[in-house]
């Protein structure tokens, strides 16, 4: 048999890793690639509200030789009632679900998160459950209760929810954040003479930021984009919000009205891209260091 001679090239060898320069480029056009196919339906429709009526529907481009904001000035005052009605109504609902969340959240966390108390394992587990729970298999035991209470064609469906502590999944997200800060910081404010209302609102709020600005990011969104909510508990069109506002310009029986519904849906659009781009920060801190401990 012929010797293997030392330092000869092995028969499996590893292969040779590519350019980092050339996965880099992979890696950067792929991402490229999914970012245009998932912002190219809002682009669109962004540049379709500058078309004229009668092309808005005609082309999947971007470009158009025509442009035009006539469908702005048709969008905001048609239907019933003027746009700027319809943005209001969601500004009350939205300020008031973001002030209810905050602070019936931030307080049930808290309490889950530093205080003891009887069956607290078995209360925070059932509230875990409840978050498998789908939104409809309560819709009609909650329509039922606020059909009873006379709340029907009132905000009132929409907002006291939110300042009893229904949502879990940000109750949960406090609690976690929560525990993370060092109980050392508590019993220095018991020394101090803190009872738990200003521990909690003097050590705990103003630390705990992160994952209140994540909560009310995502009550804005939700609250600002709810069609089912308001569809349900909201008939007035005086009461109708953005959402409500934006089915209107659709019509099953005729024509649809989709140059002033794009327009308004981009007008729509904006505060919730303003209101992300703002607290960006505090939303990378919140999910980032939500669960470390």
């Amino acid at each position: 048999m012929t010797a293997v001679t030392v330092g000869a090239r092995p028969l499996f060898g590893r292969r040779r890793s590519r350019n980092p320069l050339v996965l880099a480029l992979i890696r950067h056009a792929v991402l490229i690639a999914v970012l245009v196919l998932m912002l190219y339906p809002v682009v669109w429709m962004v540049a379709a509200s500058f078309r004229p009526s009668a092309e808005v529907m005609n082309s999947l481009g971007l470009f158009s030789k025509n442009y035009t904001l006539d469908n702005y000035q048709q969008g905001w005052s048609a239907g019933q009632l003027d746009f700027s009605r319809y943005f209001l109504n969601s500004v009350a609902i939205t300020v008031l679900s973001i002030a209810g969340n905050l602070f019936s959240c931030s307080l049930t966390a808290y309490a889950f998160a530093r205080l003891e108390f009887p069956f607290k394992r078995v209360l925070f587990g059932l509230l875990l459950a409840t978050m498998l729970l789908p939104y409809h298999v309560t819709l009609v035991p909650q329509y039922i209760l606020f059909n009873e209470l006379a709340w029907m064609n009132t905000y009132l469906p929409l907002v006291v929810p939110k300042w009893l502590g229904v949502e879990a999944f940000f109750i949960f997200l406090m609690v976690q954040f929560i525990r993370t800060l060092p109980r050392e910081l508590d019993d220095a404010a018991r020394i101090d003479g803190c009872g738990h209302w200003r521990t909690f609102s003097r050590i705990i709020l103003p630390l705990a930021l992160p994952a209140i600005g994540t909560t009310a990011l995502f009550t804005f969104i939700n609250s600002w984009n709810d069609f089912l909510g308001p569809l349900l508990y909201l008939n007035r069109p005086e009461l109708w919000t953005v959402s409500l506002g934006l089915n209107s310009f659709l019509d099953v029986t005729g024509e649809s009205a989709y140059g002033a519904l794009f327009a308004m849906s981009t007008l729509a659009l904006a505060p919730i891209v303003g209101f992300f781009l703002g607290a960006q920060k505090l939303l990378i801190e919140g999910v980032a260091t939500t669960g470390l401990k």
